[in-house]
């Protein structure tokens, strides 16, 4: 089995570096100071929680160097999933399987129209884990588990052996029988947390525990069920209270990846996240205040520093 990480940060680093681990041949494609930084002196792993790890392995900018491999985890940022599926092409074969393990419910589409929906399964992380310098990967709390199916609902053999794969590296994986409700799902907790963390600027902890913005984080939950029944969902109607018991279950120190990136200056994914559920709400005619209080909130610092 040959995995390719497209996009070699938090998520798709900590990820393939347990997998290679556990002795799959995982391609890492990342760039600038973090590729130079894992081709000397490794990809290393620190989570107080599940033990620190450092791999030797090759990263390369390029995937077409790569050639055809078996699966494809799709994790760059949002706003580069166009031109990244395009640079993807010489490494997706006949058989090959691209997962986004991006944030989001709307990114498949994009991947489905330059690539094909054949290859196209569909995919969720859970787990708290950011760059922390150029080749290190830092993890908080204890989650790291993956999710993912073919939209039609087939256990096919590629998911099946994928998932053998992943319990081989002691991740946590889970298929579901309804990959997209399981995208919406985790998309009612992802648009919670990543806005209100990054509106108050704290992690997981504080905001649970003051009344207020545990209040904030259901709100926002909510409106984003209200869109998801709006276009169609099954959403049933105890998932926020599961949601929030999730949230309630995250070590204190976890945050979004959007808080991590306010907070260091960089490009934030709010459009594709609450500013999705905005817009969304918008074309059903479905009201989405508390989400478009906090994408104004955020607005000045979607670019990043200039």
């Amino acid at each position: 089995m040959k995995i390719a990480i497209m996009g070699s940060g938090g998520v798709g680093a900590l990820f393939g570096a347990r997998l290679a681990h556990s002795g799959v041949d995982v391609a890492f494609i990342a760039r600038g100071g973090h590729l130079e930084a894992i081709n000397k002196n490794g990809l290393q792993i620190v989570s107080s929680q599940r033990g620190d790890l450092t791999i030797k392995t090759r990263a390369v900018s390029d995937p077409a160097s790569i050639g055809v491999v078996d699966y494809v985890f799709f994790t760059v940022k949002l706003w580069d999933t166009e031109s990244a599926a395009e640079l993807i092409k010489p490494m997706v074969g006949p058989n090959t399987g691209v997962i986004s393990f991006q944030n989001g419910v709307l990114r498949d589409e994009t991947l489905r129209a330059h690539l094909g929906a054949q290859h196209i399964l569909g995919g969720i992380s859970y787990v708290g884990a950011t760059i922390k310098a150029p080749g290190i990967i830092e993890q908080k709390g204890n989650v790291q588990k993956l999710v993912f199916g073919e939209y039609d609902g087939q256990l096919s053999k590629r998911v099946e052996a994928l998932q053998a794969a992943c319990l081989q590296a002691e991740l946590e994986v889970f298929v579901p029988e309804n990959i997209e409700l399981a995208l919406w799902e985790k998309f009612v907790v992802l648009v919670a947390m990543s806005s209100v963390t990054a509106s108050c600027r704290q992690t997981i902890g504080p905001i649970r525990e003051n009344q207020q913005t545990r209040q904030l984080l259901t709100a926002v939950m909510n409106e984003v069920v209200l869109v998801a029944k709006g276009r169609g969902i099954a959403v049933t109607s105890d998932l926020v209270s599961r949601q929030m018991a999730y949230l309630d279950k995250l070590g204190g120190e976890v945050t979004a990846s959007m808080e991590h990136d306010l907070r260091h200056g960089n490009r934030l994914e709010l459009p594709w996240l609450a500013g999705a559920v905005v817009e969304m709400g918008r074309e059903l005619n479905l009201p989405t205040p508390v989400c478009q209080t906090l994408c104004a909130i955020l607005s000045p610092y979607v670019s990043g520093k200039k």
